[in-house]
């Protein structure tokens, strides 16, 4: 008999992570890495497993990932949504938990685009009266 898995999408700006989440130790692999490898940031591990551990769930589960586009934090943010995502799927009665801490919500901020005649998306030229 073949264990329960739970796949699951998470994003955030231009990051996509891809969630599978089965009945384990608690190990977390992002991109068939550690996530103390893969993520240097102690900030980003700690954000990674801040919906694992509100549901009270630590050690239970195995967690295999893959993420792509953006940087770092952005795949950290995209990675936390996705968890949160296989967590609700795994028990619907965490969900009003997890909405609470906004781990559901997915982060629509996007960088604005570029402006013509601007040097950046806000960024103006310098203004010279004479």
């Amino acid at each position: 008999m073949a264990e329960i898995s739970y796949k699951t999408t998470g994003r955030r700006k231009t990051s996509i992570a891809r969630v599978n989440l089965v009945p384990g130790t608690g190990q977390i692999i992002v991109n068939k890495k550690p996530v103390d490898d893969y993520f240097p940031r102690e900030t980003l591990r700690m954000m990674i497993r801040q919906p694992i551990e509100l549901c009270g769930l630590t050690g239970k589960y195995d967690i295999t990932a893959n993420v792509e586009g953006g940087g770092m934090s952005g795949q950290a943010g995209a990675l936390r949504h996705g968890i949160s995502r296989a967590l609700t799927a795994l028990d619907n009665d965490l969900r009003p938990k997890l909405k609470k801490e906004g781990f559901l919500t997915r982060d629509p901020r996007l960088k604005e685009r570029k402006k013509y005649g601007q040097k950046a998306a806000r960024k103006r030229f310098q203004f010279s009266k004479r």
